[in-house]
Parts: structure tokens; sequence; C-alpha cells
């Protein structure tokens, strides 16, 4: 709460930070009934420009009005309490600041959508209007039904006439002064509330509901809903259990209208009470865990490194156990008070790893990520401000959440790129924001992986990260064997089928005879990258995006990954005519088409982003694979990471150099740590495993590396070639992307903005313009400037001012005016 002299002055103003790409907050009035409740951290609704109405974060209370406008008043205060911490408005600002973005973009994201509000025009009859002979029939009906109803919304007229005959009514009546179109605000989170029926007071002792039960004798149906409620709450436990009463879903199948006579007559009562959108976990079913000699002393370890590291690099094989290791450290740091947070990459990879956790720390623990619903998201969030939660699993969002004593982040396969947005702004990676947010909170940071960043061992190998290695994996389980598939020689002998060798086939099928189960990875969803006409040469592209359309056979579409687009598979070429459509090249769904023709009586189940859109599609493919009702998996880089299955015995890549040769500096990185993970999912247990990879380069040292385990190898083999390049983790990489519909205005704007780079740093530091990967992306030419800073020699502060400072002067010049530049940090 603010100054009491505040409150006594003239006026209150807040600042108000909103969700607009624009660097400052805005001030606002506050009206007087408000101005003892107004806190920094507390929403409010507020006009912004001329009809819009925006949800917003007071950033600081002042009596100061701002110079260069006149401050309109808040329109609504929507909390006493503040819901957003001194915390999190810090951290709002310093990602905005370091990845180049605006703190609202950042507010923006990290806010669940459902703690904001959205605004809906609706319509009322013009208290003035007198005028209705100048109005047509069917204009005076509707404005007869506007009154009747007080208020309509858009929504409801359409109910009388199609949208653009709704349009053209309400300019036409707005015209002729007859209605008034106003916005009105709610918030879009509505707590979940269920009905329970109750004794009243009166009757709520034993000795009054057995004579009410015989008052009823004459009653037979009002008597049976009565004997309905005592079959629930017993009569020894009706003093103590009847102010809770029961749901009303239990009294279905008795008389409605006698359960109504009963609440009439005052001997049942209804209320309406609120409960978690989560189920409740009985404490009798939670477990504890027990650490194998190995993995306790990882965790000793990790406790002892804490003492002089902030953040410590946990370097893990497969299957060493990592999960249970967590365990343990989280449970010593909830019992000395503090909160956990725990990052996963992926919601796939939730949905095991949480049900394992949920079994240890029940209902303490939330669950945060986007597959959840907007109100569900709000239940989250507000369990941590009030302390509901002491730790929360999630994926990178998570980071944002309203924690004001952690103890201890955790960032499980802090290799994966999952943890970098992309797109919208802003475009943060949460492990660099885990390790300042720890920093802010005095916490500590436990970064895990079997296959580690480049960037994370190398600060642990110099110093900046405490480093803890385990290299045996859990119990009695092995490593699994690894074949190298040579595919020139495969091809050559004719042992290739659908594209898959007969190696692998051979084992696909040793393996469903002894019912055992197998995933075969490959990292392209859909059924095939692309259609081709066999006689004219013509492929399906994108009208859009200079890519071709992926072919998806199930539901006979053709559709853009990049921008969405989609359309129906032709029958005949669009331009010859010919008949002669063929798929070229293999996507995960032709795989399991391919499999299922190979193996008929197999179950064969695929998971990828198109069979995993619904809020439960992970965890019912998950159980299913688990339960042992499928014998072959088929999954993009989806299943390659942290999921547990003791039945699994084969892995299968079926194509391990696109990976490999993939244009990028990080690609054998990249490579190396799919084709490891993907690896570690085989003989998790007793059973050996085996790993099976298709190439048509066997003797890549990428490839070597991988079937001798030997990750310090590579990454000394690759960490010189970095050096000698100047790449991460040796630099920073700024990469700054043109977009615009004019390819030569693009490349124009990126040409200027280089040379302006290249005359304030330095040539060797620039590098483009370049177009990018794909050209163009929803009719948008795209030409990528890449900035390269070696790190600790240059004011990275002053660097970024300099490029913010080129862009808007570019944007500000006619040529360049609707160009958009966007910024992307530390790009991965």
């Amino acid at each position: 709460m603010q100054s009491a002299e505040l409150f006594d002055s003239e006026t209150v103003f807040v600042d108000v930070l909103l969700p607009v790409p624009i660097r400052q907050s805005f001030t606002y009035r506050v009206p007087r009934h408000w101005a003892a409740l107004a806190s920094e951290g507390c929403r409010v609704i507020v006009p912004f420009g001329k009809n819009r109405v925006l949800t917003g974060i007071i950033s600081a209370v002042h009596g100061t009005p701002p110079e260069k406008y006149k401050a309109k008043y808040i329109s609504e205060l929507m909390d006493e309490e503040p819901v957003v911490t001194t915390e999190q408005l810090w951290l709002f600002q310093w990602v905005a600041e370091y990845y180049m973005c605006y703190p609202g973009e950042v507010m923006n994201m990290a806010l669940p959508s459902g703690m904001k509000v959205n605004s809906e025009s609706r319509i009322e009859v013009n208290p003035d209007f007198e005028d209705h002979e100048n109005l047509e029939g069917f204009e005076q009906d509707i404005l007869s039904t506007i009154e009747e109803k007080g208020s309509v919304s858009y929504a409801d007229l359409s109910k009388f006439l199609d949208e653009a005959n709704v349009n053209k009514l309400i300019k036409k009546l707005i015209a002729k002064h007859a209605i008034i179109v106003y916005e009105e605000v709610k918030e879009r989170y509505t707590p979940k509330k269920i009905k329970k029926i109750r004794l009243t007071k009166k009757y709520a002792s034993q000795a009054a509901a057995l004579g009410l039960i015989e008052e009823l004798e004459t009653k037979p149906k009002q008597q049976e809903v009565l004997l309905n409620y005592f079959s629930h709450i017993s009569m020894d436990e009706l003093e103590a259990k009847n102010l809770h009463g029961i749901d009303k879903v239990f009294f279905k199948e008795t008389s409605s209208s006698s359960l109504k006579t009963l609440i009439k007559n005052e001997i049942l009562e209804e209320l309406e009470i609120t409960v978690s959108r989560f189920d409740k976990i009985d404490p009798d079913d939670l477990m504890s865990i027990t650490l194998t000699e190995p993995q306790q002393q990882a965790s000793d370890s990790i406790m002892q490194i804490f003492a002089d590291f902030q953040a410590v690099l946990f370097h893990g094989i497969t299957g060493s156990g990592k999960t249970e290791i967590y365990i343990d450290l989280i449970e010593k740091v909830l019992s000395s008070g503090s909160q956990v947070l725990m990052l996963l990459p992926e919601i796939a990879l939730t949905t095991q790893i949480v049900g394992r956790l949920q079994k240890v720390f029940g209902d303490k623990m939330g669950v945060y990520h986007s597959k959840f619903s907007d109100n569900e998201r709000v239940e989250v969030y507000m369990g941590v401000l009030r302390g509901q939660y002491q730790f929360v699993v999630g994926v990178r969002s998570s980071i944002f959440l309203p924690f004001t004593n952690l103890g201890l982040i955790i960032v499980d396969e802090e290799h994966e790129t999952s943890y970098k947005q992309f797109d919208p702004a802003p475009r943060y990676h949460a492990r660099d924001v885990a390790i300042m947010v720890a920093y802010k909170q005095h916490a500590k940071v436990l970064l895990g992986s079997a296959t580690p960043s480049f960037e994370s061992y190398w600060q642990a190998k110099n110093g900046k990260y405490g480093l803890v290695e385990l290299h045996q994996r859990y119990g009695s389980a092995k490593l699994p064997e690894f074949v190298l598939i040579d595919m020139k020689e495969e091809r050559k002998e004719e042992r290739v089928k659908n594209g898959f060798s007969q190696t692998l086939l051979t084992a696909i099928e040793e393996n469903i005879k002894k019912k055992e189960q197998s995933i075969i990875f490959q990292n392209r969803r859909g059924y095939a990258p692309y259609l081709n006409c066999e006689e004219c040469n013509w492929i399906g592209e994108c009208h859009q995006c200079a890519v071709s359309l992926t072919h998806h056979l199930y539901e006979n579409t053709l559709v853009c990954h990049y921008c969405g687009y989609t359309e129906t598979v032709p029958k005949v070429c669009p331009v010859c005519e010919s008949t002669k459509l063929k798929s070229m090249g293999v996507g995960t769904e032709k795989i399991e088409d391919d499999l299922q023709e190979i193996f008929p009586e197999s179950r064969i189940l695929r998971m990828d982003l198109d069979t995993t859109r619904s809020k439960n599609a992970y965890q019912n493919i998950i159980s299913e694979f688990a339960e042992g009702e499928v014998d072959i998996l088929v999954g993009t880089q989806m299943i390659s990471k942290g999921l547990d299955f003791d039945n699994v015995s084969l892995v299968g890549v079926f194509n391990a150099d696109k990976m490999i040769y993939f244009p990028d500096f990080r690609s054998a990185e990249r490579a190396f740590q799919m084709i490891t993970q993907v690896s570690g999912r085989a003989g998790r247990k007793e059973k050996p495993g085996k790993v099976l990879i298709q190439t048509g380069g066997p003797g890549h040292s990428v490839l070597q590396y991988v079937i001798e385990n030997d990750y310090i190898g590579f990454y000394e083999k690759e960490i010189l070639e970095r050096e000698g390049f100047n790449y991460p983790p040796f630099s920073r990489v700024i990469c700054i992307t043109v977009k615009h519909v004019m390819r030569n205005v693009s490349h124009k704007a990126a040409g200027l903005l280089a040379e302006r780079l290249k005359k304030y740093l330095g040539k060797e530091r620039i590098l483009g313009p370049e177009k990018s990967l794909v050209e163009r992306i929803r009719n948008q030419y795209l030409f990528e400037v890449w900035v390269k800073l070696e790190k600790d020699k240059l004011n990275m502060k002053a660097v970024k001012q300099y490029i913010r400072e080129q862009i808007t002067d570019l944007n500000t010049e006619k040529e360049f005016k609707s160009a958009r530049f966007v910024v992307n940090v530390d790009v991965v």
C-alpha cells in the first residue's frame, strides 16, 4: 500500500505497463475511490488510443502528472492486492533489455490469457432518440428488440441477420442516432463452481433428521430425496459432515420437483462453492524414493558444489536416473521452506515425469503448460502467488510465474532448443533467464542433461558453473548396442524397401516376436516432404512461402508447415493434368503407413505435432505405449526427450544424414544430441537395448562419437572449430531478420543495416545480408544480418542500443516504413 501523504494529495497517478510494442509505460490518473487501493503489481483496465481497452499492470504509484499529454483515468482497478510481484516487474524489464524487445511484450506473454480482459462491442438504444418515423419497418423491429433486452451484442444481432447485413444495419442506425455502440469489458477467468445440497441448520442433528424422515412418510418422493442424502452422509457423521453437503449431481436419479419443494420448505438448502480444476491426491497414495549409491553420491556432490557455485551442470548419461536425484534435491529444498521450479522442454516430457513427481509431492506440486485451458493456468499462477504450490513443474513460460522465495530451479534436458522462444517476442531462452531469476532471488540452478549444450559445458569447464557427472545407468541397465547400417551398400544389394533396410526390418520383426517394443525415429512429420508430377515435374508449393507443401495422406491435404496454408491433394497435375502424382521423400506419417503394410498384424502409433494437438493426446499415446498395447512407436524429436519405457529394446533411426548435414554451425552438436537421446530410450531396464542407425556415411565422426558414447571427445573436437570461427560459446550472436513483401526492399534495408553495423563494429563482426534458409514466408521476403560479438570485449548494452537506433532510423525512412526488423538475441 502507498503512503497516506500521497492519498491526501490532490491526485494519484500510476505508471501502467501495457501489452504494446512501445518502450515506455503510460501514466494514468486514479479516481479518488481507488486511490488507497492502487498498488504496484495490480491489474488495471485502461482506455488506449481511440477505441481500444487494454489490461495493464501498475509499475509505479506517484503524484506527478505526465508532461507531454493529459492523463486519462483508469477504467477499472481489477485487484485489491498485487498479482504481479516486484521480482516479476524487474524480470520484465531485464528480459526486454537483454532480448531487445518491449516490456509490454514480456508482460503479455508472462501473464496467462485468463488474467487479461477482453472487450465486447454492445449496442443499446440512444435514450435521446425520438425520430421513430424515419425508421424503416425492419429497423424499428430491431430497435424494439434492443430496447426490450436493454442491450445486445453483435452476436445477438447475428441471430436475426447475416454478418454483412449486421454491419450495414448498425451503420445506418448510428447515422440516424438511434443506437449507441459501446465496449463491455469482461474478465476471461471464471472460477470453477459446483452446486451442493445440505440440510438446513434446523435439521442438522441426528434426532431432528430422524423425526423429519417420519414426518415425510406420507410424501414418499420427498422422503426418497432425503434418504438419498443420508446414503452419502450417514446419521453418525451428520453433525460433522452436513456443513459441506454433497454434490447436487447425486440427486439426478430422484425427483427434481421434490428436491425443489424441500429447498422451498427450508428443509434442504442449495449452495455454490468454488473448487480447484485439478484433482486432489490422497496423501495415503504418496510414495518415497530410494537412491542407489552412485545417485546418492551425485546428489551429495551437487549440494556440496552449491556452496561455491550458483549454477551446477549435472551431466548424467541416458538412463542414469536423473529424475530420482532431482526428487531428492527438491525434497531437501522444500523442507527448508523454499520454493522449487522444475523446467521441462516439452509438454510430451511433462506427461510422464509429472505422473512420477505427483506420486511423491501430491498437492504441493503445480503443473503449468500451454495445453492447459486459460482458467487452469490462472489457477496455477494464483496458487503460486498465494503459496498453495511450493513446487511447480512446467515448460519455458513457467519461469515468469510469481515466485517470491525460490530456492532451486532445475532445468532438465537443458540442451533442448525448445527452451528458446522464436515467435512472437520476447525471443528469450528459458535456461538463461533461469540463471538471472536465480541471481535475483538468491536461488540455485541445476542444469541437467545427458548431452549438455556446448555453451553450458564450456561454462562448467571454465569455472563459471559447477560440474557433476554420472556415467552409470540406473540399477543393472546397460547402454544399448549400436549398429550402423550403410544404406549405400543396402541399396547396391537391393535390400531396401520403402526406405527401410532389410537389417532394420528384420530387427523389428524379431522384436515383435519377442513381444518387445520398438521406436522408429524420423525428424520430419507428414506423409512425404512434397508431391511431384512424374510427367512435367510439377511440385506442390505454398503460394505464400518459398517451400514445398508437405503431403498428409490421412487428411488428404497438402500443408505448409511455415504459414499453415492447406489445400486438398489434386486428383490430377494442375499443370499437365497427368494422373502420375507421386509422394517424394519420407515423413513420420508415411513411415507409419509403410510399417502397417509390412507388419499388418502389429499395433503401430505415431507421435508428432499432428497427432498431439489436443490436451490429452500426449498422455493417451504414452499410456498406450507404456501399457504394452503398441508394438511400434513412430515419432519425431518428441520421442527423444526423457521418456522412460520398460519394454523398449529396439530404436531405429530412419535417416541420420539429414540431421548431420543440415546447414547450421550447430548441426553436428544437434545430431549428436538427438541421436544419443533417442538411443537412450532403448534398454533402460534389465532387457538389453539395440540401436540401428541408417546412414549413407557410417564413418562420419559424429556417428563414431555416438556409438562410443564419447561426449567429452566430441566436445573437445568441436569446441576447437567453434573457437577458430568465433562462434558460441566464444561469442554472442544476434540475428536481425528483415521482412518485406517486396524482395528488393527487404534486401536493400538489410544491406543498409549491415553497412552501418560494419562501420560501427568492424566488417569481421558482421555477416550478411543473406537470404534466409526459407526466403519467403507469408508473402514476406526474409534477409538476415548476423552480428557476432566476442564475450567480455564489448559493451553489449551500447551495441544493442546502437542496433535499436539504426532500426528506428531505417523505419522512419519512407521506403522502409513497412519493413519489419526482427531481432533474435542468442540465436540457437
